[in-house]
């Protein structure tokens, strides 16, 4: 049996969103995901007329899908935003590289101009450099403390007012699960904040705060945007992959509790008399700090000196070893300071992608239209792709459909009933 869209009373529905259990069609989900996203910056009240806006781009979902939304919401309403992409290239072979031009054919299909900094540029080592010296184990690590400064030194360079990143309700959730494993109560406090201050002033907001990552890829899929799927080949053994399946499990039981999370974590005080850290000044490259020099410092000293574990857990055998070497006088390249960094207020110049052909990535696909679901076959072969998708989070399909629209779906690829295909 047909299921009509419950909003509008008049096409198929096409999924069932987690939030909410209902069971909507494609026009009607269009809607609804940018209206939710618009009411978020509204009643946040995240820009002001004329801001200057930095989309992180990353080629991934998340990012493609924040630049598509940003500008179809800054044109549909009139925010009066000037909008940019900024990227970071961490030097990861055979990752960064092809995601990156992914960045570049967005930045032609939106018109929004486009700003890539390095770690190479910005550190002098690439990622690839420092899983050599660090291994699979920390790497991690390098690469988020030198990625958020680097976020904000481009931003610095592009004269913007205002960061804007594709985390949504499945990260901010996972976030939390991660400082509650952790026991750190100082990122717990803050760590729902939708808003938070960078340096020089420059704000960093979540404006996918309370959008489901099932959501994004779903509107990413229908839409027929252009993004990069593939994970980092550094990533496997971070410590967020376990906060990830611990969350997956718990949504598998309740779907709700993503959202459950984020409130638990919204509604967490901090008991007065408990010492938190306050915020400095890195003594070395002017970047914000809870010591006197920050850990971005700290990781860059450890690896110009050969001693990569410095700033990885506890420093003071490190420390030591230092003291007692002759290397504490020898001079070591170090990060440029904040105040010496250069605004460039004009746009950036236009960053042609590669030929498609020498790049191993899927061909640009234009980020307009709307799937066919009269059209169900190709060539005398069935249209499989709309469930990769479904399959891609190993959900059965009656997580998105009622049980007897499921049986049906998988009559019709093949399998005998829901319970054996899942």
């Amino acid at each position: 049996m047909v299921k009509l869209c419950v909003l509008c009373s008049k096409n198929r529905a096409v999924l069932k969103r987690p939030k909410t259990a209902q069971q909507i069609c494609q026009d009607c989900f269009y809607y609804v995901f940018e209206t939710e996203i618009h009411n978020t910056i509204i009643d946040s009240k995240l820009f002001n007329r004329g801001d200057r806006i930095a989309i992180g781009a990353s080629g991934g979902k998340d990012s493609t899908v924040l630049a598509h939304v940003m500008k179809t919401l800054n044109d549909r309403y009139d925010y009066g935003l000037n909008l940019f992409l900024l990227s970071v290239d961490e030097g990861i072979t055979g990752y960064r590289d092809d995601s990156l031009e992914t960045v570049k054919r967005n930045q032609q299909q939106y018109e929004l101009p486009l700003k890539i900094v390095s770690y190479k540029q910005l550190y002098g080592w690439t990622m690839d450099e420092i899983v050599k010296e660090v291994g699979l184990k920390n790497n991690c690590t390098y690469c988020g403390v030198f990625r958020r400064q680097a976020l904000d030194r481009g931003s610095v360079m592009l004269g913007v007012d205002h960061i804007v990143t594709g985390h949504n309700a499945d990260d901010i959730a996972e976030t939390i699960l991660m400082n509650i494993f952790r026991g750190d109560v100082a990122r717990l406090g803050r760590c729902t904040e939708i808003v938070t201050q960078g340096e020089s002033m420059i704000r960093r907001s979540k404006p996918f705060k309370y959008t489901y990552e099932k959501e994004i890829v779903m509107y990413a899929y229908f839409k027929k945007l252009d993004y990069f799927s593939t994970e980092c080949i550094y990533s496997p053994n971070a410590y967020r992959g376990h906060a990830r399946t611990f969350l997956k499990d718990l949504e598998a039981i309740r779907p709700s509790s993503i959202i459950d999370i984020i409130h638990s974590g919204e509604a967490f005080e901090i008991k007065t008399g408990i010492k938190m850290p306050t915020q400095k000044t890195c003594e070395r490259c002017g970047y914000m700090s809870s010591n006197e020099v920050c850990k971005a410092c700290v990781l860059l000293e450890g690896l110009n000196r050969g001693l990569p574990q410095l700033g990885i857990g506890k420093e003071s055998k490190v420390r030591k070893q230092i003291a007692e070497s002759d290397q504490m006088n020898q001079p070591l390249p170090t990060i440029e300071h904040f105040s010496a960094i250069k605004r460039d207020d004009a746009a950036p110049d236009m960053i042609l992608p590669k030929d498609p052909a020498l790049v191993h990535t899927p061909p640009p696909r234009v980020p307009t239209g709307i799937i066919n679901d009269q059209q169900k076959q190709q060539n005398g072969k069935k249209d499989l792709t709309w469930l990769d998708v479904m399959l891609f989070y190993a959900l059965p399909l009656n997580h998105w459909f009622d049980v007897g629209d499921a049986e049906e779906a998988w009559k019709w690829i093949g399998c005998k009933n829901v319970s054996a295909a899942s």
